[in-house]
């Protein structure tokens, strides 16, 4: 929105429910970019994309642009938010010399930590396999902390697609982590682990030493990456 126009006094307003839209997962209604677009809310989000040098398609202050009353009635925090901004989707190439790859990671709050973990420990690239959250949606945004601005994400639908030597995190089997070479480490859910078919693709089988029965994905991604990057 421009300085010139009138402030947004109703969640009703079609650009309002248009980010509703985009929240909840399904493309706004007004969009002829012929892009996918996602949400960032919270200011902090907000200036990590702008550090990253990213330009919002739109971007909504409270009490500037929108009453704040209609801006807490979109918003997907249970607090609200003073302020959101939306922006298109960004998927490149894979890319090395690291990459992590999730297979099956349904819980969005868990891609977006390991988008985090993966800025943290200076990965090239996360790669979004099959059955695996949008790292787009709104929670994964909000659990990457501004990681989704800075890290390269990658659609992959094959294990082939990916970097060699590619290593499959999967509990209790081949070598420990700790001194292991890999370009790529794949993880999988944390009941069902990586697929089979997933695991015959990998160059070697690694695991993580641990005592009790598993670590949730996010955990896992981010102590593997720690591990390769030493």
């Amino acid at each position: 929105m421009s300085f010139s126009d009138p402030m947004i006094t109703s969640h009703h307003n079609p650009t309002l429910q248009d980010v509703r839209r985009l929240l909840a997962g399904k493309r706004a209604a007004t969009d002829a970019s012929g892009e996918r677009r996602f949400v960032a809310e919270g200011e902090d989000l907000i200036a990590a994309a702008e550090r990253a040098g990213w330009t919002p398609a739109l971007h909504l202050r409270a009490d500037v642009d929108v009453t704040a009353e209609a801006l807490a009635k979109v918003s997907s925090l249970a607090s609200g938010t003073r302020e959101l901004a939306v922006y298109e989707q960004r998927w490149a190439l894979v890319a090395q010399p690291l990459c992590v790859a999730l297979w099956g990671v349904r819980d969005p709050g868990n891609v977006g930590t390991v988008l985090r973990g993966a800025r943290a420990f200076g990965a090239t690239c996360v790669a979004i396999g099959p059955g695996t959250a949008d790292p787009y949606g709104a929670k994964a945004v909000r659990a990457s902390m501004g990681a989704i601005f800075e890290v390269a994400v990658v659609r992959v639908a094959n294990v082939a697609e990916l970097p060699a030597p590619r290593v499959g995190l999967v509990a209790r089997e081949g070598a420990t982590l700790a001194g292991t070479s890999a370009a790529t480490l794949l993880i999988g859910a944390e009941r069902e682990g990586l697929p089979p078919e997933v695991v015959e693709g990998c160059d070697a089988v690694a695991h993580i030493p641990i005592e009790n029965e598993s670590l949730n994905a996010a955990m896992a991604a981010t102590i593997a990456l720690y591990e390769v990057s030493r």
